[in-house]
């Protein structure tokens, strides 16, 4: 139970930036729908800057960048050119998949072996991770999932208790309001897709440098989109997607759990479907939802 607990702290840590990202996102009217691209495109970079650079921290910030470069293009096109959000995510979801598929080609060519990185070391906290339980469930990982410990009470009470939350909410109800009182609505949006792509770089290069230290195109898996589902099922609160991230993680590490001890008459492809099963049935369940208002909506002063 221990070494499952342990597992889903892991499995849950890039969920949830990408969660929150979206919360913060979404809260100001856009949704990330290229947080699948945004992911795999800092995998990839992570894991070329730590390859190529032997520095794990100049992976994290080659991840951060890529991030940051996917979310500007995509908040460009949606934010001040006013195209679709679904359909710009989707092309930039493939745009990705291309890009680190051609690069990995033109950088490494076709290894005889697979190319691997020392990922992120735990870092056990003194004396909290001696703590009988717990200290080895919450006090034994690496940097990006301790970061964590500060991001979610902090996006919280930012978002809802601070000047800038209520600006960002407002531009996501009411962005006519908004505009009146002066808010540069676009501008607030713009730099909440950029946030996004921040800590979805960062979520990505968890996958590649700070869990397995190797990087595939396939390596997401459609993750992102379990964190675009999580923060509609959290009702785009932090402390929603807190929850979330923690039953999703669990289904993932019981997912590798199951499939690492084998013997099961059920095949194993179920466990490997078992989170996004989830996603599906807690979706169609969900009675309601505090939607902001003008969510997936452009905006334009003409309106």
């Amino acid at each position: 139970m221990i070494n499952l607990l342990i597992q889903t702290m892991r499995m849950g840590t890039p969920l949830l930036y990408g969660s929150i990202s979206e919360v913060y996102a979404e809260r100001s009217g856009v949704m990330v729908t290229a947080i699948e691209g945004i992911f795999l495109m800092g995998a990839w970079a992570g894991f070329v800057g730590a390859f190529l650079s032997k520095s794990l921290l100049i992976g994290c910030s080659a991840a951060i960048l890529a991030g940051l470069l996917t979310s500007a293009l995509y908040g460009w096109i949606t934010v001040f050119l006013k195209q679709h959000q679904v359909v710009t995510g989707t092309a930039i979801n493939i745009l990705s998949i291309g890009i680190c598929s051609f690069f990995q080609r033109v950088i490494f060519g076709v290894p005889l072996t697979p190319l691997t990185v020392q990922p992120l070391p735990a870092l056990p906290i003194p004396i909290l991770s001696k703590i009988p339980f717990i200290g080895q469930v919450l006090f034994n990982h690496n940097i990006l999932t301790y970061l964590l410990f500060i991001v979610v009470p902090l996006s919280y009470h930012v978002l809802y208790k601070t000047s800038i939350g209520l600006t960002i909410r407002s531009v996501g109800e009411n962005p006519e309001a908004a505009d009146v009182a002066g808010i540069n609505v676009n501008r607030i949006r713009f730099s909440m897709v950029l946030l996004a792509g921040i800590m979805g770089g960062l979520a990505g290069a968890f996958y590649s440098i700070g869990y397995l230290g190797m990087f595939t195109t396939t390596m997401i898996g459609g993750r992102g989109w379990i964190a675009f589902a999580i923060c509609f099922l959290g009702n785009w609160n932090p402390r929603g997607a807190l929850i979330g991230t923690l039953v999703f993680g669990f289904a993932e590490a019981l997912s590798i759990y199951m499939r690492s001890i084998g013997g099961f008459v059920v095949p194993n492809e179920l466990f490997i479907a078992l989170p996004y099963i989830l996603t599906i049935v807690l979706t169609i369940t969900r009675k309601s939802f505090d939607t902001p208002a003008k969510l997936g909506i452009a905006y334009s002063k003409e309106n």
